[in-house]
């Protein structure tokens, strides 16, 4: 099976086959979830560069749990973690211009130009981190409340409270509000 087209393994499957010695399927992981740890790096580093470096450390240290690696919850549980590590080993801050230019592709839409990239990316930055995380994971990335839970490791109340009070923040700041849907 190739891992250029869509392999219907599901994770477990894929996991198994690796354990048995199977290097493609740890390929298929790697082009299933490859976009979205470089999208979470890029987040945490601010560049494109350094986001590589962590994509290859990330895998790396996948692989290196193999064989005898069993899954207990989603991939992304474990691969989310390892990234926000790299991340912050790196002792690098992500630049405003990194910043710019990351909030420039993720919201690459019709009319969404630079000044909205920039003046969201001053906004965010302005947040905590753990709310700026997950206002990211949920409306950039996506993912439901349960799913933001498990990546952090904490109580899904835990992440509602966090977003309530990020949007909230966001909503009330002159320059952002407009960008926040009630």
């Amino acid at each position: 099976m190739s891992t250029r087209g869509h392999d219907p393994r599901s994770d477990d499957e894929l996991v198994a086959a690796v354990n048995r010695g199977d290097a493609e399927a740890f390929d298929v992981v790697y082009v299933r979830y490859r976009e979205r740890v470089l999208a979470w790096a890029w987040r945490g580093t601010g560049n494109e560069a350094d986001a590589l470096d962590v994509v290859q450390e990330t895998f790396r240290y996948l692989l290196s749990r193999f064989p005898g690696f069993r899954l207990t919850s989603r991939l992304t549980s474990l691969l989310y973690p390892v990234v926000r590590n790299l991340c912050r080993n790196r002792r690098s801050r992500p630049t405003d211009e990194g910043s710019v230019a990351w909030l420039e592709a993720a919201t690459a839409a019709p009319g969404a130009g630079r000044e909205a990239a920039e003046a969201l990316a001053r906004v965010l930055g302005s947040l905590a981190e753990a709310h700026r995380e997950v206002v990211l994971l949920r409306y950039v990335d996506g993912l439901q409340i349960d799913e933001i839970a498990e990546l952090l490791g904490v109580p899904g109340g835990t992440v509602k409270s966090r977003l309530h009070y990020a949007l909230r923040r966001l909503r009330d700041d002159p320059v952002a509000g407009f960008l926040v849907e009630e």
